[in-house]
């Protein structure tokens, strides 16, 4: 016997409590025979303005990861995504890695992490020169540029929105996204990755590759992608990004 929808995948994705994108954008990337499961990590809704919040906030992430996993695993996925963009990041490639691995120990599938993901992806394209868009502070942002330097990638510009708090980075608008992929575009960038679980942009990303004439990468569309073909699954998907569409 095999589940009646999800006789293909069955896909976990943990995310903040306060995450109100990542499972509406996934919900957009499933083939049909996969299924998406969420579970989420209780965190508060803040203002991240100082250094000590910030940091309280991401403590709080890291103290739930294992618990959400824990329990979204009863319902036997096949695959975990971590919808944690930063703590994907947190460390740089070394400390990525040794988080990618624990988890997938404690869950005993494979997982997939934003970080991880966008540099598959990047390697798929060949690009060695990209721009950032991040939705973070200024401490956020210095992990995310130190992960990508450390893969070996130069990065000539970085946009931080500096989201005063984790329910209002949901709240950034489209022509937010797309004022800040024009200034983030430019000859010297082969690619633009845009990270933040929680800041909406699979679809706004996909148009901008059209008139900049180059990738775009949404976190979730890629960390979607990176979960399907280390699943097996090769169904191309059109209007999300040319990663889904081409690889």
């Amino acid at each position: 016997m095999t589940d009646q929808l999800g006789y293909r995948a069955r896909i976990a994705i943990v995310v903040p409590s306060t995450n109100t994108t990542c499972q509406p954008e996934s919900e957009m990337l499933r083939p049909p025979g996969v299924t998406n499961h969420i579970a989420r990590i209780s965190i508060k809704e803040r203002p991240l303005t100082t250094e000590q919040a910030f940091m309280e906030h991401v403590q709080a992430m890291r103290d739930g990861m294992r618990s959400a996993i824990d329990q979204v695993m009863t319902c036997q996925p096949t695959h975990v995504i971590m919808g944690v963009a930063l703590e994907a990041f947190w460390g740089g490639v070394a400390a990525a890695d040794e988080l990618q691995q624990a988890l997938a120990a404690r869950a005993g599938v494979g997982i997939s992490m934003g970080s991880t993901a966008t540099v598959a992806a990047l390697r798929r394209l060949e690009a060695k020169s990209i721009a950032v868009l991040t939705p973070h502070q200024p401490r956020g942002d210095e992990q995310v540029r130190q992960y990508f330097e450390q893969a070996g990638f130069r990065i000539p510009r970085l946009i931080g929105l500096k989201c005063p708090s984790p329910i209002q980075i949901a709240h950034t608008t489209r022509q937010q996204v797309i004022e800040a992929l024009r200034k983030l575009d430019g000859d010297d960038v082969e690619a633009i990755v845009q990270v933040g679980t929680n800041l909406a942009a699979i679809k706004t990303c996909a148009e901008a590759e059209r008139w900049l004439g180059k990738p775009v990468l949404a976190i979730n569309a890629v960390t979607y992608w990176d979960a399907l073909r280390r699943g097996g699954i090769a169904d191309r998907i059109a209007g999300c990004g040319s990663t889904l569409e081409n690889f």
